[in-house]
């Protein structure tokens, strides 16, 4: 286990609290590519290629620490940033899983790897191998600044970001968050909402509630 394990026990939407706004959740555009994803949780490696090209994706993959999301601004939507090899060589040397804002390839190879990748879609075509791009430097990501080491956690929900140096208090309030649902029963949880509904309608000129 290591460091950013607790925070796969949570999903984006639990963190929602805790970063306010919408700035730390990606774009609804960057999805799972196969059904039933198990959710990840890890320090984004972040990668960033020229359009076309997927070259420091392919170097990220034996750069990155396990454990690590390789998160990537892809150049465009035009080419393939990886493939089933390079998915495969990915798993094995221990990465979390990719977040692409771009698009990948070798779909149904992927899905039987069972290896967690986000993306745009698919497109057969891969990209060439000629760069430039970089390697753990700030890039926008789904419409999100990431930082190297930035917490990431994605699933089916969507994916959100955590700034480094906020991990212990986004954590600390998404973990009460969660303590707080699982206790509370649907009952409870529908007599508050309803008592907020009407309270809010009176607010806004309906009276006589629902």
């Amino acid at each position: 286990m290591n460091a950013y394990s607790k925070f796969v026990e949570l999903s984006p939407t639990t963190y929602a609290d805790a970063l306010l706004g919408r700035e730390q959740f990606m774009d609804m555009g960057i999805r799972e590519m196969w059904p039933q994803i198990p959710r990840i949780a890890g320090p984004a490696y972040t990668v960033s290629c020229a359009p076309g090209d997927n070259l420091m994706l392919h170097a990220a993959i034996y750069k990155a620490e396990p454990g690590s999301i390789i998160v990537v601004k892809a150049g465009d939507v035009d080419y393939a940033m990886s493939g089933g090899n390079v998915c495969a060589t990915a798993q094995q040397r221990g990465i979390a899983g990719f977040v692409v804002d771009g698009v990948i390839r070798d779909v149904a190879e992927v899905r039987e790897l069972q290896f967690p990748v986000f993306a745009r879609g698919a497109m057969p075509i891969p990209g060439k191998k000629n760069g430039p791009g970089t390697l753990q430097n700030t890039i926008i990501c789904g419409g999100v600044q990431i930082e190297p080491g930035d917490i990431v956690v994605a699933d089916e929900e969507g994916i959100a970001v955590i700034p480094f140096a906020q991990q212990d208090s986004v954590w600390e309030i998404g973990k009460r968050r969660a303590e707080k649902d699982e206790v509370r029963s649907l009952d409870d949880w529908q007599i508050e909402h309803q008592a907020k509904v009407e309270k809010k309608l009176k607010e806004i000129g309906l009276e006589g509630g629902l």
